[in-house]
């Protein structure tokens, strides 16, 4: 399965990114392209395999979500969010899982903050609440909300129809993810589609055991990488036709393409540990988004003036992949956490 759908997914690649300087235009991920990537799976990656999923592993996520962040930010970004969020599936009864995942337009995603409310409800929960950065929302048969419930944090999986969208995504990079805020007014989430991440997954599979906040997180490094890749090659494209002949110009693509190298071999060596260690699998997270955009900064100077044209994707790659690192899951704020625990200090590990 990996090496099928990575090759099917590079033969997609090309026409990607003919499409996006659209989908920057538009502001969305068009609906033939993302049942393209319905049909080959993408979105059911996390999801259990026996419910009709394809539970792939960490290793296999960082590829597929790398090279559809080579193929356009915006793209690999939306593909990362439902990829990724189908985990909840997971912790779902078998039964529910498998009569989501019936549609063959499914599509998970949402935020995982606890920014709603939840009171009990007869054989459920009523939920309020507004979620900001719901990446793919428009496009979403489903959407994960987090809210108190009972003085705790819960997710709750709410049917997308249920909800609205607010038209709140006006932003620097990334723009075609439709990363809109979303909100629910006291609707009812049926017991079975609610769960908590301290709770044992319903799973047994070992995709389950992986820390989920890293899971989650795991992408934001991958889809960064490959904007990374993708500035790269266009940096090269730009030096064979403008030859610059300058030594700073041959350091800056050296350097980049080792950047990216070094980040993507870290992620992946980190994502396929055995059992996988929480800091140090959140640390190449964090220094693969990093060295992603040191990667495009240094391209992006180097290429001076013609970079700042729309017609270079080259400015594309800059706002996208800086974009991507005001992601919270990779904030200094998580080094800082990060290298706290590392020094043997005390810090709250679900954090990481």
């Amino acid at each position: 399965m990996p090496t099928s759908l990575l090759d099917d997914l590079r033969r997609l690649t090309p026409s990607i990114r003919t499409l996006a300087p659209r989908i920057e235009q538009d502001g969305t991920v068009p609906e033939p392209l993302l049942d393209q990537l319905r049909t080959l799976g993408v979105f059911r990656l996390t999801a259990p395999a026996d419910c009709g999923g394809l539970e792939a592993d960490p290793g296999t996520l960082v590829r597929v979500f790398e090279e559809l962040g080579y193929a356009d930010g915006s793209t690999g970004w939306c593909a990362m969010i439902g990829g990724a969020t189908g985990m909840a599936l997971g912790h779902l009864p078998p039964a529910t899982a498998r009569s989501m995942l019936d549609d063959p337009a499914f599509l998970i995603a949402g935020v995982a903050a606890p920014a709603g409310r939840a009171t009990a409800a007869e054989g459920g929960f009523r939920v309020t609440g507004r979620w900001a950065f719901g990446s793919a929302c428009r496009h979403a048969t489903w959407l994960v909300g987090g809210a108190i419930a009972d003085g705790r944090p819960r997710l709750f999986v709410m049917e997308a129809g249920q909800l609205t969208i607010h038209d709140t995504w006006h932003v620097a990079g990334l723009r075609g993810t439709g990363s809109h805020d979303f909100s629910a007014d006291d609707v009812f989430v049926p017991a079975e589609r609610a769960f908590s991440l301290a709770e044992p997954p319903t799973q047994p599979g070992p995709l389950y055991t992986f820390p989920p906040l890293s899971l989650l997180a795991l992408g934001i490094g991958a889809v960064a990488l490959g904007i990374a890749r993708a500035a790269i090659e266009e940096f090269g494209e730009l030096a064979r036709t403008k030859p610059a002949g300058r030594s700073s110009v041959r350091v800056s693509v050296a350097e980049a393409t080792a950047l990216h190298a070094s980040g993507l071999a870290y992620l992946l060596s980190e994502a396929g540990g055995v059992p996988p260690s929480s800091t140090t699998l959140r640390l190449a997270i964090s220094t693969a988004a990093r060295n992603a955009a040191r990667a495009v900064d240094l391209l992006y100077h180097a290429a001076g003036g013609t970079a700042v044209y729309e017609s270079s994707p080259l400015q594309r790659h800059f706002r996208d992949v800086h974009t991507a690192t005001q992601h919270a899951m990779v904030s200094a704020e998580v080094t800082e956490l990060i290298g706290a625990d590392l020094l043997g200090e005390e810090v709250k590990k679900f954090r990481l």
